[in-house]
């Protein structure tokens, strides 16, 4: 799909805020609501939108503690990568991972309840693995996203 300006306009404004009315959103990217209408449904379709997120408070749901976990591997096969990327998807307390060139494998996001929550969870959820020769763990002191949405295409004319 090519994009142009408002499209990008439109993805800055629903990154900030993805349940803003419709009638606001065409307000500030300046075109008509049945235009923002279709041009979100149109983002969506093309896969440009993949998803509208809620951002939770993390002490209204327990959680007192988030930390970085660096994870380095025994191995690198497939079939080693395949399964732990599986297993990391079936753990509650990964709110999100990357796979990642150096020292180290992994990254993940965790969320627990506090620092007992954080060394038992470590310990028995990657330290039992065979395929993981390395942890490290860092702690989040703060925790923001960023609401805006580097673009680094150009928009196309039309």
């Amino acid at each position: 799909m090519r994009l142009d300006r408002i499209d990008f306009a439109i993805l800055r404004e629903l990154r900030k805020n993805a349940r803003l009315p419709n009638k606001t959103l065409a307000e500030r990217v300046g075109v008509a609501p049945s235009t923002a209408l279709e041009r979100v449904r149109r983002l969506r379709e093309s896969g440009a939108i993949s998803g509208y997120h809620a951002e939770v408070a993390p002490a209204a749901v327990g959680i007192g503690l988030q930390a970085m976990i660096s994870v380095r591997l025994a191995r690198h096969s497939r079939e080693d990568l395949d399964a732990f990327h599986a297993y990391l998807l079936t753990l509650r307390e990964v709110l999100a991972f990357y796979h990642v060139a150096g020292a180290n494998d992994y990254l993940l996001h965790v969320a627990v309840a506090d620092s007992d929550h954080l060394r038992d969870f470590a310990l028995d959820a990657f330290t039992t693995r065979p395929e993981v020769a390395h942890i490290e763990t860092s702690l989040i002191f703060t925790f923001r996203r960023n609401p805006d949405v580097p673009i680094y295409r150009e928009a196309e004319e039309g």
